[in-house]
């Protein structure tokens, strides 16, 4: 981008309510989504000739991180992608150490790469992805390294229309049938979320939404990450990306 970071929008979140802290999380996390719903739209209407600049402010609130991932996303799907942050000067910049804005937990489908869908560079986000957004504690320990060690103010979990994962789970789930070797690992964790009150492939994609909540609120329960919350330097998010637009939205 050639401009600080502009109000583009949000994506939502839905933690769970049960306790004072969970309704702090929820606000949190609404405030963001606002944001975010907002102003996506006006973020499609950004010049494609702009020249790339030389420099970037990098967000420092959630709120600046889900705009600029709004306005990232609205030139991805409109054709207007600036590529930023891959110059010689940023690449030298980043071998003495890295200041990303956002962790993006996401799915391993090829055709989902967060930093080409927010139209994002080296050094500005911090991927993690398995199957179906899978939760473990190696993705655990690396979300709450980018957020307590490195002070990254937003965590989004991203999923997307077509998942495979879910897709197996959803089907494991229907015959009974155990698949194969570390892949029934997946379809467990992913168990949870199967929306039963409908059937085929609505059936899969409620689940997509479902699976986005159940990680996100589990996310939202870890103490750390919670107390970052709580205090305003963290939200995370839910998100769900369409093929068949290339559109982010949110998921609540």
């Amino acid at each position: 981008m050639n401009t600080p970071y502009r109000s583009v929008g949000s994506v939502g979140v839905q933690p769970p309510a049960t306790t004072p802290a969970r309704r702090n999380l929820l606000r949190a996390g609404l405030t963001g989504a606002a944001v975010l719903g907002a102003v996506s739209a006006g973020a499609s209407t950004a010049s494609a000739t702009t020249p790339a600049p030389s420099t970037r402010t990098r967000p420092s609130t959630p709120e600046q991180a889900l705009r600029e991932l709004a306005a990232g996303n609205a030139r991805w799907r409109t054709f207007r992608e600036r590529h930023p942050d891959e110059t010689p000067d940023v690449r030298q910049s980043l071998t003495s150490g890295q200041h990303p804005f956002a962790v993006v937990l996401g799915c391993i489908d090829s055709r989902v790469p967060p930093e080409l869908v927010f139209d994002q560079g080296l050094g500005d986000l911090m991927t993690v992805r398995t199957a179906g957004e899978v939760l473990d504690e190696a993705v655990l320990g690396s979300i709450a390294y980018g957020v307590l060690e490195l002070g990254i103010p937003l965590v989004m979990v991203l999923g997307h229309q077509s998942c495979g994962a879910v897709k197996a789970a959803v089907e494991a789930d229907g015959s009974g049938k155990l698949l194969p070797a570390h892949i029934q690992y997946l379809a467990d964790q992913i168990d949870p979320a199967i929306d039963h009150t409908v059937e085929g492939d609505a059936r899969i994609d409620a689940t997509i939404d479902a699976n986005v909540r159940l990680v996100r609120a589990r996310l939202a329960a870890e103490p750390d990450l919670a107390a970052k919350v709580s205090g305003g330097q963290l939200a995370i998010v839910g998100a769900r990306y369409e093929l068949t637009s290339q559109r982010v939205h949110r998921v609540v």
